[in-house]
């Protein structure tokens, strides 16, 4: 029995070396790329626009999916303040302001809820994110 359970540890040792290596390998390699620095700033880059893109605002008429919207806003405020990404953070939660039908209930839940800092924070991002709305409205009725 004992040869038996020395062997699979031997064999699970062996296993873990080589799969130690080749990370050690390919992070090498990796990190020897001319380009890696570039590459990776260029895929950050790409990432905080998408999500910029992801958040934009839907049409206000729609009761329902206004409401969705602000749901997704404020949970996705959340996950990213939790994570460490302040502004992003931020920039959710003032979208889930700007939307809400009550904001000064909700303004009072979160500065309850948020860290003093980050609360004033998104005091100043809010007028931003109005004018934002109001020529997202502009546009719209135009259109019409």
């Amino acid at each position: 029995m004992t040869m038996i359970s020395k062997a699979a540890v031997g064999i699970a040792v062996g296993i873990a070396g080589i799969f130690v290596g080749y990370c050690f390998y390919f992070d090498r390699k990796r990190r020897s790329e001319p380009d890696f620095k570039k590459k990776l700033r260029e895929r950050r880059r790409t990432k905080k626009q998408a999500q910029k893109a992801s958040s934009k605002i839907p049409d206000l008429k729609d009761h329902e999916v206004v409401q969705k919207f602000f749901l997704q806003e404020v949970q996705l405020g959340e996950e990213m303040l939790t994570c460490g990404d302040v502004e992003g953070g931020i920039e959710h939660l003032a979208n889930a302001v700007a939307v809400c039908g009550q904001p000064n209930q909700l303004l009072q839940i979160l500065q309850k809820t948020l860290p003093p800092q980050v609360f004033h924070l998104l005091l100043q991002r809010l007028p931003s994110i109005g004018q934002r709305i109001s020529q997202n409205g502009l546009a719209e009725e135009d259109v019409e």
